[in-house]
């Protein structure tokens, strides 16, 4: 039996190491230890922490010959991968040519390398180097990015920074349909889940207007048609906050925004127009909302009639700025992504 005499100092900071030291195989050393401080027999120690006799009494002789500071030395033999060598060509690879199974990968890595390795194995590998599986996304292919570029750099980002000041205040605007129909999601579930399809294919229609700081929502909403006539509304609502800044509301082309009529009406409120160049949804702000909206309450739900379709998106938009703020406030950020940054899959 390793006889050790722990002071009250000593125990102190074996119960402060074992919670606030950074290394988890550390800590089961220290859990030794402290086992150990308490008078418990060698035989419960080693079954409490999960070690066998003899690593169990190399810990203790490890205290004993240095204290805490050799208990804390980490020489564990870490064997590392075959893949390793091979990482900067397999990272270029993949980075060009990117594959849709493990398989696939697991195919290309022999083919490239020689070495073959189980699934398990590629796909620790893969992660290692900063893969993930991600759902591969979609966008416009007549979108311009230097003339994305240029209205960020130029039109938005100044507009957005004075907002950002409390100088002018900016919404983003966007008509939402959505469509009373089963909106497929994925659940975590021990058989296939069925939704019923509604035999109508009624619409809801919401016109927004997002704040670009405090997220507070402005909307106009109907079961027919978004026309000028909406915009106009939408336009005298936002006036009437009577914010005493200037104010940009940054929008689409449709043809319904960029009428003479609603382009005279802002002028009357003194409110500037600011289009988004043609095919740019990356840059609107609001449609991240309407994304959310969705998976907030459409996802694999089922409704019944169209009045509690309408209920439920009505009831997610009028908490935007309470129960969901803390969610969007991550999601809402002022980060838009360029399409010239976009990866794309290379035949």
């Amino acid at each position: 039996m390793i006889k050790i005499e722990f002071s009250q100092n000593e125990i102190n900071q074996l119960r402060h190491d074992r919670y606030y030291y950074p290394e988890p195989r550390v800590q089961r050393k220290i859990d030794v230890l402290l086992l150990k401080s308490q008078g418990i027999a060698h035989n419960k120690i080693a079954e409490i922490v999960g070690i066998c006799p003899n690593t169990l009494r190399s810990y203790l002789r490890e205290y004993q010959s240095g204290g805490l500071d050799k208990l804390k030395e980490v020489n564990f033999y870490q064997p590392q991968s075959a893949l390793r060598q091979h990482r900067q060509t397999l990272d270029k690879y993949f980075r060009e040519h990117p594959v849709a199974s493990i398989n696939e990968a697991i195919a290309k890595i022999e083919e490239l390398t020689g070495i073959k390795r189980s699934p398990t194995r590629v796909r620790h590998f893969l992660k290692s180097i900063g893969l993930k599986c991600q759902k591969v996304g979609m966008i416009p292919s007549k979108a311009d990015p230097d003339a994305q570029e240029s209205f960020k750099k130029n039109e938005l980002e100044p507009r957005l920074a004075e907002a950002q000041q409390g100088k002018r205040a900016v919404f983003f605007v966007d008509a939402a349909h959505f469509v009373l129909a089963p909106f497929l999601g994925f659940l975590w579930t021990f058989t296939r889940i069925f939704i019923k399809a509604p035999a109508s294919r009624k619409r809801f229609k919401v016109l927004g207007a997002l704040n670009a700081i405090n997220h507070e929502l402005i909307r106009v909403t109907n079961d027919s048609y978004i026309n000028a006539q909406s915009v106009c509304k939408l336009l005298k609502k936002i006036a009437a906050l009577n914010l005493g800044v200037p104010i940009t509301l940054v929008l689409d082309n449709a043809r319904y925004q960029k009428c003479r009529l609603v382009q005279e009406l802002a002028i009357s409120l003194d409110i500037e127009l600011l289009y988004i160049p043609p095919y740019s949804p990356n840059l609107n702000l609001i449609e991240r909302l309407w994304k959310f909206v969705k998976k907030k309450c459409l996802y694999s739900k089922y409704y019944s009639d169209f009045a509690l379709f309408k209920a439920a998106i009505i009831d997610c938009l009028v908490k935007t700025h309470t129960t969901h703020k803390k969610e969007l406030d991550s999601l809402l950020t002022l980060k838009f992504q360029s399409f010239k940054k976009a990866q794309f899959v290379k035949d």
